[in-house]
């Protein structure tokens, strides 16, 4: 059987829901029937998890970014042209908003038989300036005429997508996100002890990279209003990022040394969430946040703001609460209700695994996109050509 040469383009491999979800895609995918290339920016700290999976060739780039840049932006579209061209590549998808536009691009010129890009996330925002966020649906519109399938992980996202003209609905292709259950299925507090934190404290955690669209600012103020009520509660910040500085300030104004417990990035997000009580999550925009996800894996009922498809995993009153963004009063309110409320935790919490079925597990997502590629391969018999 033809062994078809398949491209991944990504922006830059951080411990980011896209990104553990590319890397689980390729290291479960036939290395007999594909032979896959990565092309990714020369740092992350995923990287090295990366080169450690076996059958793939790896191109680090220089100049990828994530800021606009030019000049670097114009020769990340050479370097993947090249790529390209030189490896003879049949199918390429590309994954988060930049490495999607710029990778879509340098395969159309190169004449790629199978461009395919997932949506994790759109690049554009309600929050964004309106030329900016016009300027980005515009690239969007532009780059899906020559998409031959738009992934998407939320049927927000499809239809977000469908509202700004983007892509026809044909093109488009429901692939969830996926957990491996049994990751989260062991229980270990141990990790309070190496917090600090006592084991007979409440502990309410978030998952998320320290920039403007997870709003963890949000994190500190709610922390400090749900203090007022319960001094005892503690808060776990998990993550880093360009607002790191910040939330370190206002945890010194608000006099919440002690109280909340900034980790830095984790690996062993299982872990911590296998000893917490509560799971919260203050983004302005999202698509489909995995953190959210794996905190339902792991039993946890989840506060979160009501954006992207979070409205279709955590179920109102059910599952968990959810919240307009920036409303850390209301959202204070329904965490102390949580909070206070040993058997209501327990209930949502049990509720909330019990909602997870087969759509996502890891599984699932990875024999839904092989078989996308084997349908759309079958549909251009070029592509056994040698």
């Amino acid at each position: 059987m033809h062994r078809i040469k398949l491209l991944f383009v990504v922006t830059k491999l951080e411990l980011g829901g896209a990104q553990k979800q590319l890397l689980s895609l390729i290291a479960h995918l036939n290395k007999e029937r594909f032979h896959i290339f990565l092309f990714v920016a020369q740092e992350g700290l995923l990287l090295s998890e990366a080169l450690s999976i076996k059958g793939i060739t790896i191109i680090k780039s220089r100049c990828l970014e994530r800021a606009i840049n030019p000049i670097k932006d114009l020769l990340v579209f050479i370097e993947v042209y090249w790529v390209i061209k030189k490896n003879n590549i049949e199918i390429v998808h590309t994954h988060s908003s930049k490495a999607g536009i710029l990778g879509r691009l340098a395969a159309r010129l190169a004449k790629v038989g199978i461009i395919i890009h997932t949506v994790h996330g759109w690049s554009f925002n309600d929050y964004q300036p309106a030329l900016v966020r016009g300027f980005f649906i515009w690239l969007e519109r532009f780059s899906a005429r020559f998409t031959h399938k738009i992934i998407v992980v939320s049927h927000y996202d499809k239809q977000k997508g469908l509202n700004n003209r983007i892509g026809k609905e044909d093109r488009y292709e429901l692939i969830r996100y996926g957990i491996d259950y049994k990751e989260f299925s062991e229980r270990k507090q141990n990790i309070r002890q190496e917090l600090g934190i006592n084991t007979r404290d409440l502990v309410v955690a978030m998952v998320a990279c320290f920039k403007p669209q997870k709003s963890p600012m949000d994190f500190i103020k709610l922390s400090f209003l749900v203090k007022k009520s319960l001094p005892n509660v503690k808060f776990v910040l998990v993550g880093d990022g360009i607002l790191r500085e910040e939330i370190e300030k206002l945890i010194c104004k608000l006099n919440l040394e002690g109280q909340v417990f900034l980790t830095g990035w984790r690996r062993d997000i299982p872990r911590i969430l296998s000893a917490i009580d509560a799971f919260v999550l203050t983004s302005l925009w999202e698509g489909l946040p995995i953190t959210v996800l794996e905190a339902m894996a792991s039993s946890k009922p989840v506060v979160a703001t009501h954006t992207g498809g979070i409205q279709e995993i955590v179920v109102e009153g059910k599952t968990g609460f959810l919240v307009s963004p920036r409303n850390m009063e209301l959202m204070s309110e329904q965490l102390i209700i949580l909070l206070k409320n040993e058997e209501l935790r327990r209930q949502m919490g049990q509720r909330a695994i019990e909602s997870l079925d087969f759509n996502f597990s890891l599984e699932n997502m990875v024999n839904s996109t092989k078989t996308l590629y084997e349908t759309v391969v079958s549909q251009n018999s070029s592509l056994y050509a040698n």
